[in-house]
């Protein structure tokens, strides 16, 4: 039976896709900064506001990748409470295999005791972190910190990370595909912002006072709903927080590290449309749709459940 010719044209987009990535990377680190120099580093004090080193591990898999080397590294932040988050990673795009591994990183939350079930879930799956700093939105800095420390320290020999939060759908298929045509080193990509702006409000969600961040704009930067980086900025991130200044919004600080590592983030787009793989935007799920992108935003996990259980059987046929 000869293929309808809308997806022989998808199927065409999907392997231009593949072959175009290699210009874009290239394209986009011909328009990388000379790297700057360094800043004074910071005081003692303020370092120690988000320095992995201040806080006490509680849980921890030391081991995780003793006898292996991931092509990918899933790194997860979730609050302590987010037993069904969890559950619904490791049923669909979080599935650990030979190729991949999944970790989910938390903190602790005042007033609330998850001790017990936390140690019992990490005994039973082996795959959380947890530190002892307070698990908030402001600390959000002080956990993606956390774990480019984890990797650097205990699983130097991976290939790629990905940080995601644990509402994207992931479509891990297309993504290791994709990992053969990225560099191995000095390499994130993402949906990247590139006009970012502090805002000033003080009600806002947002907001950063001038003394916080001075600056009228902010660096290029990843959407911390999902990024791909190669293993080895783990190392160089967590070397060169010592130099940036702490602020609430993560994904902006992980810009700001960036920026003084004359390290440019590379906007992952499809060659016809120039469609985003990586989408911060709630989508109605189309199967076909979703397997032309990395990731999409937003899913309960009853709902990415679902989602899943017609994805992973039928995008192949896409």
């Amino acid at each position: 039976m000869r293929t309808p010719f809308p997806w022989r044209l998808v199927k065409f987009a999907s392997a231009a896709a593949l072959l175009v990535l290699p210009l874009l990377v290239l394209l986009g680190s011909r328009t990388q900064s000379e790297k700057p120099a360094l800043p004074s580093p910071l005081s003692p004090e303020d370092y120690r506001l988000i320095s992995p080193r201040s806080y006490r591990l509680l849980l921890d898999q030391p081991h995780a990748c003793r006898d292996r080397s991931p092509a990918l590294l899933l790194l997860v932040p979730v609050a302590p409470r987010d037993a069904a988050a969890r559950r619904a990673v490791r049923a669909t795009w979080g599935s650990s295999g030979g190729d991949t591994l999944t970790l989910f990183f938390t903190g602790v939350r005042p007033g609330e005791d998850w001790g017990s079930l936390l140690q019992e879930e990490s005994r039973q799956h082996e795959d959380i972190i947890q530190m002892d700093f307070v698990d908030s939105y402001h600390n959000l800095t002080v956990k993606t910190l956390m774990m480019m420390s984890w990797v650097a320290s205990h699983c130097p020999n991976a290939s790629y990370a990905m940080k995601v939060d644990a509402d994207i759908f992931v479509n891990i298929f297309y993504l290791l595909e994709l990992l053969g045509s990225y560099p191995r080193r000095g390499f994130i990509t993402g949906s990247v912002i590139t006009d970012g702006r502090p805002r000033r409000d003080p009600n806002s969600k947002w907001f950063l006072s001038e003394e916080q961040y001075p600056d009228d704009a902010f660096p290029p930067y990843v959407s911390g709903a999902g990024y791909v980086f190669s293993a080895d900025l783990a190392q160089r991130i967590s070397g060169v927080s010592r130099y940036v200044r702490a602020i609430p919004m993560e994904d902006v600080y992980v810009g700001l590290c960036l920026r003084l590592l004359g390290v440019r983030p590379v906007y992952s787009q499809r060659l016809l449309g120039l469609r985003n793989l990586f989408e911060i935007r709630k989508l109605e799920y189309d199967r076909c749709s979703f397997a032309r992108r990395v990731i999409v935003n937003g899913f309960e996990p009853t709902e990415l459940q679902e989602v899943w259980k017609d994805f992973s059987t039928g995008y192949s046929s896409c």
